[in-house]
């Protein structure tokens, strides 16, 4: 997503900066700016769209001076701006973010009532206030950002740039990404690796809970309570297409961890949890204020998976009537559409044929169109009535995994606003689901934790011919993206079924050669799926588990048991869908098989 260059050295910063922020461009971003001390002064340019475009500004404005700092953002909190681009300023102090900072409204709220003044509509200006406030009361700019982010609640990763320390950067991490680069005579700070190689390969990479001041001879670094951190730089000796894959032998496996700030960055900006609301973009808001009858959901492939679980999540926190198709079967069957129907279409490049016919149906019969899209202004994008960006961020590899999930926490926030909207989720119970969504990411990150395991089961299992996943309720369509993402790439041939269909066919091929993945959370059809399973052991059927509740009985049972992380039922796909994710990778690079590009697959299908 957003990205973040600081330099601290003699040469002149711009030129330095603006190459790091090219690096990054990869991530997405809708507008740019630096900020560098020029004369004593801090002075910033800043504006909205491409890189060339602050290029051109420079051009016409330059910045001479040193230190600086630059950012690339994708707008989240206020509508792509050149007021609300970074670098932000208050008083003396500038600062660059990436992240959301969830109690923004209420710092805001309060720092207004001491009489500061706000320019932009985002959560990063707040930042910048609060220490600029900690600034003015003494002790220095280290100390007054160490204080500062005391008082902040949710993810960021910040570069703070101070007008009367104009010889240092502070920098600071919780749960985004910063890496901290060592020169001679000058250091680095950036949200990814790439930014840094032109300049060194001796890094640190920051933790969660950590502080950094960097000046052009010394990189210290403290816990947020203040204790010193000694940890010793790594030399990186990647190449620049190895570094844009952040150190991960393939893409995919890079964008399947990249999946806890991916969800973050879809959520951020849009909850306001202490009122139990979602707030989402002004023109979604005033697309769903019409009354809505029933929800038409429309995607392909991966997306489609999504939109079952989607309708889920629409019938029970919205109570809206909720129908699931194909884009390829939708634009063929004359579909019954009006003024009162509220037509969703979910896809990742926003550049499907099939689904992107589905807007046009939908236009013709005066009926709104949402699209939930990873791209701006993509075709669909510009057709639809509003859109819900997921801000996943460029995915390179052809099977989709973060877009994926980032559509699952879409359109959960989607089913709560218009539960919400509806009255059929009241602010304490919208508060329990929002304080459910903001843990998600921390739980995926425990998933990911625990990969070795699931390696181990793709080498037991990795020449297997046919794989069967079975799953029930809102879980059903993850069996079906687990079988997906096992056929795109390791070429298995796998299946997806409702676990209380088994009966009704798939049983007949299960023997001992056969590996059946069953998901079974502790939820109302627990006992059910475990008698689905036992029948699957009866015949000799190899069973990895996946689940939320370890017992005795499912071990007695299962060959293998993956465990999860217990949330509320309606997040619960999120979490079962990383492993199997992990297992699909694992597999394909035990097979040898082309990960990134498998045979006969596009990354966006634009034909029919």
């Amino acid at each position: 997503m957003c990205g973040i260059v600081g330099y601290v050295g003699p040469r002149e910063a711009s030129p330095i900066l603006m190459a790091g922020l090219r690096k990054l461009e990869y991530r997405g971003y809708d507008s740019a700016g630096l900020a560098i001390v020029a004369d004593h002064r801090v002075e910033m340019r800043r504006c909205v769209g491409k890189l060339d475009n602050l290029a051109a500004l420079l051009r016409e404005q330059p910045l001479a001076g040193t230190p600086g700092i630059g950012h690339t953002r994708w707008a989240t909190h206020g509508r792509p701006s050149e007021q609300n681009a970074h670098p932000h300023r208050a008083g003396e102090v500038v600062v660059i973010h990436n992240g959301i900072i969830e109690n923004y409204l209420e710092l805001r709220a309060a720092l207004e009532r001491r009489g500061r003044k706000m320019a932009s509509e985002t959560d990063t200006e707040v930042i910048s206030h609060l220490i600029d406030e900690h600034v003015q009361r003494g002790g220095g700019l280290f100390e007054a950002t160490r204080r500062a982010i005391k008082e902040l609640e949710g993810s960021f990763s910040i570069v703070v740039l101070c007008e009367s320390e104009p010889d240092r950067l502070v920098a600071a991490k919780s749960a985004t990404p910063i890496v901290l680069g060592l020169g001679e005579g000058e250091n680095f700070v950036a949200s990814d690796i790439p930014a840094l190689l032109e300049h060194t390969r001796r890094v640190v990479f920051m933790e969660d809970g950590e502080v950094a001041e960097l000046t052009a001879d010394r990189v210290t670094i403290h816990t947020f309570a203040g204790e010193p951190v000694t940890r010793a730089p790594r030399t990186v000796t990647w190449d620049p297409v190895t570094a844009q894959k952040g150190g991960y032998k393939h893409f995919l496996l890079k964008e399947i961890h990249e999946q806890p700030q991916a969800i973050i960055d879809t959520m951020r900006g849009r909850i306001v949890q202490e009122a139990g609301a979602v707030q989402l973009d002004a023109d979604v808001d005033r697309l769903l204020e019409a009354p809505i009858q029933r929800a038409v959901v429309v995607a392909c492939g991966t997306a489609w998976h999504a939109c079952l679980v989607g309708k889920f999540l629409l019938e029970r926190l919205a109570g809206l009537r909720c129908e699931v198709d194909y884009g390829s079967e939708f634009r063929y069957r004359n579909p019954i559409l009006d003024p009162q129907t509220l037509l969703v279409v979910v896809s990742q490049s926003g550049e499907t044929a099939d689904t992107l016919a589905a807007v046009e149906a939908g236009r013709e019969k005066g009926t709104p169109v949402l699209a939930i899209c990873n791209v701006v202004d993509s075709s669909i994008a510009r057709r639809s009535s509003a859109v819900l960006y997921t801000h996943a961020g460029p995915e390179i590899s052809v099977a989709s995994t973060k877009a994926f999930t980032t559509q699952l926490t879409a359109l959960y926030l989607l089913g709560l606003h218009l539960g919400r909207q509806r009255g059929l989720v009241d602010a304490e119970r919208g508060r329990k689901l929002l304080g459910d969504l903001v843990a998600l990411p921390h739980a995926v990150k425990d998933i990911l934790a625990g990969e070795a395991a699931v390696e181990r089961i793709a080498r037991r299992y990795g020449k297997a011919s046919d794989f069967l996943y079975l799953g029930r309720g809102v879980n059903y369509p993850v069996a079906l993206e687990g079988a997906l993402k096992l056929k795109e790439i390791s070429y298995i041939h796998a299946e997806g079924y409702p676990a209380g269909e088994m009966k009704h066919g798939p049983i007949a091929l299960i023997n001992e050669q056969m590996p059946v993945v069953v998901l079974i959370p502790h939820d109302g059809v627990f006992q059910k799926t475990l008698s689905n399973l036992k029948e699957v052991e009866s015949r000799g059927g190899r069973i990895i588990v996946v689940t939320d509740a370890p017992s005795p009985e499912l071990e007695e049972v299962a060959a293998d048991v993956l465990t999860v992380p217990r949330t509320n039922e309606l997040l619960t796909p999120t979490l079962l869908t990383i492993p199997l994710q992990l297992l699909a990778y694992h597999v394909a690079v035990y097979r040898g098989t082309d990960v990134d590009q498998p045979r006969n697959l596009a990354k966006s299908v634009t034909v029919e």
